[in-house]
């Protein structure tokens, strides 16, 4: 999940979370110590980030396209051609730079744990990553079809941990919203690819590929709250779907926390 940008942290602590990572695979710092490849200690995407975007190029008129046709196969064509590869060329060696200086650093931070043992490595290493209030939550891709307040689509993890399901923007540490299951009234599939969540006197559509998985894991977690009553994940339906209320035991809700609503500006 670190390596996947899945844990939203500064990356100062994503430096120190590789070099205890070296720490636990390789102990002490040793110029003969094998060395993995960066993307399997830092997560590649902060790397990427770095780079200037590509230059945006305004929609062509039709007689533009027509001579750009004629013209792709002379010198015009040819010109492109070598543009894109040089651009490549510098991206490519900008982002060498890029993962060099940042090799560096996690060095310097490896160096830093001599003496610590795997165990105390992989301590740290954990005791990092649990500062993120989300930490224990499995993490779903998904796209927002359908909110309390009308926003539009938008991309968005959907987090199912063990006490509450969580909406977070990509790469940020604090949730727009969370459901603690005393809140949840029903779930199901409404297509083989969209997840309806009802909270309360909300219903919410998810666009994703992982709609058996998410139902699966929401079952799981129900159960171990002690439900008096599970719903059931329902087949792809013929018509509009029926979903049926979950009773939940009292007790189940934590104390509500201070999130926006869903849609609402986050800072």
């Amino acid at each position: 999940m670190v390596l996947r940008g899945y844990v939203p942290t500064s990356e100062e602590t994503l430096q120190t979370l590789a070099a205890l990572r070296l720490q636990s695979l390789n102990s002490d710092f040793s110029t003969h110590a094998p060395f993995p490849r960066l993307e399997e200690l830092f997560p590649p995407h902060v790397l990427h980030a770095r780079l200037p975007p590509l230059p945006h190029r305004p929609p062509k008129c039709r007689g533009a396209r027509l001579r750009a046709g004629l013209l792709a196969g002379g010198l015009w064509g040819q010109a492109l051609a070598k543009q894109r590869a040089e651009r490549d060329q510098r991206l490519r060696g900008r982002l060498r730079e890029e993962g060099a200086s940042t090799m560096a650093a996690i060095v310097e931070k490896w160096k830093l744990l001599q003496g610590m043992g795997r165990p105390e490595a992989m301590a740290a290493y954990v005791a990092l990553v649990r500062e993120w209030p989300g930490f224990g939550s499995t993490l779903f891709d998904v796209d927002l079809q359908a909110s309390p307040v009308g926003a539009g689509p938008q991309r968005l993890w959907l987090g199912i941990g063990a006490k509450a399901v969580s909406l977070y923007k990509p790469g940020e540490p604090e949730p727009l919203d969370s459901f603690c299951y005393g809140r949840i009234s029903s779930f199901g599939a409404s297509d083989s690819s969209t997840f309806r969540l009802s909270v309360e006197d909300r219903d919410l559509l998810f666009e994703t590929s992982q709609v058996d998985e998410i139902g699966q894991l929401l079952k799981t977690y129900l159960a171990s709250a002690g439900a008096q009553r599970l719903p059931r994940p329902q087949e792809p339906p013929t018509s509009a779907p029926t979903l049926e209320p979950t009773v939940l035991p009292p007790g189940l809700c934590p104390a509500p926390g201070p999130w926006p609503p869903v849609g609402s500006s986050h800072s």
